[in-house]
């Protein structure tokens, strides 16, 4: 079977049993073997997980050997917000395949994504008929509060990474995010990072892990 985005997939060692998968969203203008360096060290403790790492759909015009989730050329955020929904179809489609393929509900899956890779995890993971498992995201934001109250359709639950020295996506957007999420209802940890810029450092990766291992075995 095929996937509708291209993908790079890390199965378990020694054909392990596949009982849990974590999809990872890279950020804007990378691709999915970037962000997949987070399961080097996650998949020593996860040893019946696969990570699904995939390509977003369009090439990145700032740089073109890599991708984006959605345009993000104009400064106009209604424009930002038609892209986002729009590509949120291709994202959901991607999910529904990687459920068939390995045989998983959604409760068994882990939504993660870092900078543009975690504003869509965000909206896809809150805007899909039943919880995933959890959804992570390292160094995002909401896109549109306002949208995402109205299409919300589930409260699964949620852990929010930011670098303190973030100049790309500014670490106020960890604080008005935890704050939406909350009156929402829906559960959520934050983490800011000290002297941390647009990255996902050690100290956040291991966060990360504390979180979806304890979310996979409750």
């Amino acid at each position: 079977m095929t996937f509708c985005l291209n993908t790079t997939i890390i199965k378990p060692e020694d054909s392990a049993k596949i009982e849990s998968a974590i999809i990872l969203l890279h950020g804007y203008g990378g691709d999915g073997k970037d962000i997949s360096v987070l399961s080097l060290n996650w998949k020593r403790h996860l040893p019946n997980t696969v990570f699904i790492c995939p390509n977003g759909p369009e090439q990145c015009p700032i740089n073109p050997s890599g991708f984006q989730w959605f345009d993000l050329t104009k400064d106009d955020p209604k424009y930002i917000l038609q892209e986002s929904i729009s590509e949120e179809k291709k994202l959901n489609q991607f999910i529904d395949e990687v459920r068939d393929r390995f045989n998983l509900e959604k409760n068994k899956i882990c939504l993660s994504g870092f900078s543009q890779g975690c504003m869509m995890a965000i909206n896809v993971g809150l805007t899909l008929e039943k919880n995933f498992n959890c959804i992570v995201g390292f160094s995002g934001k909401i896109i549109n509060p306002d949208d995402l109250k109205i299409r919300k359709r589930n409260s699964t639950n949620i852990l929010l990474i930011h670098g303190d020295k973030d100049d790309i996506v500014s670490p106020t957007h960890l604080l008005e995010a935890k704050d939406f999420l909350l009156r929402e209802r829906v559960s959520v940890e934050s983490h800011l990072i000290k002297n941390c810029g647009h990255n996902i450092p050690i100290q956040a990766s291991s966060i990360a892990l504390e979180y979806i291992l304890k979310k996979f075995n409750s």
